[in-house]
């Protein structure tokens, strides 16, 4: 009926205007571009139709591609499959797996539609199934409904890539050769992240680079400094560069919330839990091994947070981070998990188990790794109500042999410390009283580079005082232990070695009540510093532990974190956000002299970058320090280089504040000149400003101000 009514005017206009519509040739006619005159052809509804259609969120849904092809009987079963696997990665709609069926036979015809509640989840079922084996004929292909585009303009030949020439990358380590030899940390304050230099000896900082909205979390520096990470909703990216920090490598995780480097920097290991759609059932959980290099995925593990919770305490959503722990030094050979009765230790040469097999060991609920060799220290607690002892075993990577043993009794916790050379393992033990009524504490202290690994038991000279805090001095044979009662605890430090060389522990000495909760050792050993965190409100002391003497006490109000710079000669102390007030930090020399302040409004993370280990072989560096004093001496000239020019910028500095002083008097007094007429006319005609020229007397001037009179009348 429309198209009558449409007719109908068209005809009766071509009459009003004279044109016989029989002669009209209409192919003929064209409309200029971009005008339809308000007539929609049909080939433009239909397009608009599938726009409308393409327009619409698809990006939720995945195509799998090589599932069973099945009769109608077992389509139910074939979607409880599906499902299962699907759902892993994803909450999956209610009906939202569609298998489209041949109308002929009646039969799924090998590929299936699913939607997932979000966009994100999606991508993460096309990345993490596609390639899933569900048996030897069919192993899955997945891709994401929005991705079909792209595989239709894939041309039908083959056509060679085109050869771009090798362009050299940049030097990652530039940083390091700074001529005044200065170290670089980050800090996040509010929504900027900043990258400076630590001149201490300018007393400020020099900014680096700075980015607003640089991550949505936090920034880590991988362990050898070269690259710095950054987290985001749609995953991870690392940054590095030789003048400024350019984006080197993306890390798709949606919804990723922790990230751990390997120690050789050749992995990325990233993390995310995702909500289950049933409240009952636990946390869902991605872990994604990258290769930090290419950026593909090297492994991915996934399963419940129940899955992944034994051990630690560390992470979200109950799961202990990091999830794997690395071993085999800077190699990056080895990553191993902790799970029930059992330690999975996996190869990164094809990222599967040892041996196919995982290390059984009866009810372990700790383990942790040698810093330099393929060792495990492994803590097994009593079983049976004490009739079979707890214990600690070393064990050998990959053959898993048990290099030594030492049993435990009347264990109540138990705690391991690594020695950053892997010489010595620490492992304190507390243990119940024969009453069970309270614990005692003491040491076992291995020594894993001599032959058989001999064992030592250290007890501190009152056994009952609580331990607060442990820490090997780093590249060292020495220890410190606070322990005591607060307020005011003592500390002690060891040595593993003697005068004689006898092979036992001694003890070097006892400070008595120090307002301490944390041990701060320098990387280069020799310094200590003593802290009192939290409670403590800030109080720091810094240790000579060669001279056995006190350099310095300070207090940094209301600190919260203390950090070595790694070459050992700066600490920064900084007070972040867990605070209101006195947000910022501090930078300190290495024998307590504060050296500049820096207040920042919401202060999250401070962070020294950390340096790669010397070239220097232990001989050169042994040599060096023998020689300091010959090497020393390029440095003092520079020192007094820097001296001298900051006593100039002093005297500058005086100089123009007086310039400053001597202008203002300049105007003043051209000022009292001006005003010179205005005064005198104020003192009555007398010219003299000096007020000794004048005598000062006291007048008194009674003035009536009103008369009133009042008759009273008598009683």
């Amino acid at each position: 009926m429309a198209d009558v009514l449409i007719m109908n005017e068209t005809e009766a206009t071509a009459a009003r205007l004279g044109i016989d519509l029989s002669e009209v040739d209409y192919d003929s006619i064209r409309l200029p571009p971009g005008e339809d005159f308000g007539i929609i052809s049909d080939d433009e509804e239909v397009y608009q139709d599938e726009q409308l259609e393409l327009d619409s969120s698809f990006g939720n849904i995945v195509i799998v591609d090589n599932i069973p092809v099945v009769p109608r009987e077992k389509f139910e079963k074939l979607e409880v499959v599906i499902r299962k696997i699907f759902c892993q990665v994803g909450v999956i709609k209610e009906d939202g797996i569609v298998m489209p069926v041949d109308p002929e036979t009646q039969k799924t015809v090998g590929y299936c539609f699913i939607e997932y509640s979000t966009p994100q989840e999606a991508e993460v079922a096309a990345e993490k199934t596609n390639g899933y084996k569900l048996d030897k004929a069919h192993v899955f292909v997945v891709n994401l409904f929005t991705e079909f585009e792209k595989f239709m303009r894939v041309p039908n030949e083959w056509a060679p890539p085109e050869n771009k020439p090798y362009t050299p990358g940049e030097n990652l380590q530039k940083w390091l050769t700074d001529e005044k030899a200065r170290d670089q940390f980050v800090i996040r304050a509010g929504t900027d992240t900043e990258v400076l230099w630590n001149d201490a000896r300018q007393a400020k900082t020099e900014l680096v680079f700075k980015h607003t909205y640089w991550t949505e979390s936090f920034v880590q520096w991988s362990p050898l400094g070269t690259y710095l990470a950054t987290v985001h909703r749609q995953g991870a990216v690392v940054w590095g560069g030789a003048a400024t920090f350019n984006r080197l490598m993306r890390y798709a995780h949606p919804q990723v919330k922790l990230i751990d480097f390997s120690p050789g920097e050749k992995y990325l290991v990233t993390y995310s839990s995702h909500e289950p759609s049933n409240p009952r059932d636990a946390y869902m959980v991605v872990i994604n091994i990258f290769d930090v290099r290419t950026g593909k995925v090297r492994r991915d593990f996934k399963g419940s947070a129940d899955e992944f919770a034994i051990g630690g305490t560390g992470g979200v959503a109950g799961v202990s981070w990091p999830v794997f722990r690395w071993g085999g030094g800077n190699e990056d050979k080895y990553f191993a998990k902790l799970g029930k009765n059992m330690i999975s230790v996996y190869e990164t040469e094809t990222f599967s188990l040892i041996d196919k097999k995982s290390l059984k060991v009866e009810n372990v609920v700790d383990f942790c790794w040698s810093p330099t060799d393929p060792i495990i220290a492994l803590f097994v607690p009593e079983l049976g109500g004490g009739n079979q002892p707890a214990r600690v075993s070393l064990v050998q990577i990959p053959n898993k042999e048990e290099l030594r043993q030492k049993n435990l009794f009347s264990v109540s916790d138990c705690k391991m410390y690594w020695q950053s050379n892997g010489e010595y393992l620490a492992v304190k033990v507390d243990r119940y009283t024969k009453t069970k009524k309270s614990t005692y504490t003491g040491f076992e202290l291995f020594r894993i580079k001599e032959r058989d690994i001999p064992i030592e038991v250290l007890e501190l000279d009152n056994k009952n005082d609580k331990i607060i805090a442990f820490a090997w001095e780093p590249k060292g044979h020495r220890f410190a232990v606070i322990h005591g009662d607060n307020p005011r605890p003592d500390v002690s430090f060891y040595s593993m070695r003697t005068a004689n060389n006898t092979g036992r522990v001694s003890k070097l000495t006892t400070v008595k009540g120090k307002q301490a909760n944390a041990l701060f050792w320098s990387p280069a050993g020799r310094f200590i510093v003593l802290a009192g965190l939290k409670g403590f409100n800030g109080q720091l002391e810094f240790y000579n532990v060669d001279e056995l003497e006190s350099m310095a006490t300070a207090e940094h109000f209301m600190a919260t974190d203390v950090e070595w710079d790694p070459t050992g000669r700066y600490v920064a102390t900084s007070v972040t956000s867990v605070h209101e007030m006195e947000n910022g930090f501090n930078i300190w020399s290495f024998n307590g002299k504060l050296l500049y302040r820096i207040l920042k409004d919401h202060f999250f993370q401070f962070l020294w970058r950390p340096r790669p280990p010397s070239f220097l072989t232990p001989e050169k560096e042994e040599e060096i320090s023998k020689n300091l004093k010959k090497y020393s001496k390029k440095y003092e000239l520079e020192d007094q280089d820097v001296s001298m020019l900051l006593s100039e910028q002093e005297r500058e500095k005086r100089r123009m504040l007086k310039e400053e002083w001597d202008k203002w008097i300049s105007d003043w007094k051209r000022s009292h000149e001006e005003e010179k007429l205005e005064r005198q006319k104020l003192r009555d005609g007398e010219a003299s400003d000096e007020e000794e020229e004048y005598q000062a007397r006291e007048i008194e001037v009674e003035e009536l101000l009103d008369v009133s009179e009042e008759v009273l009348s008598e009683f």
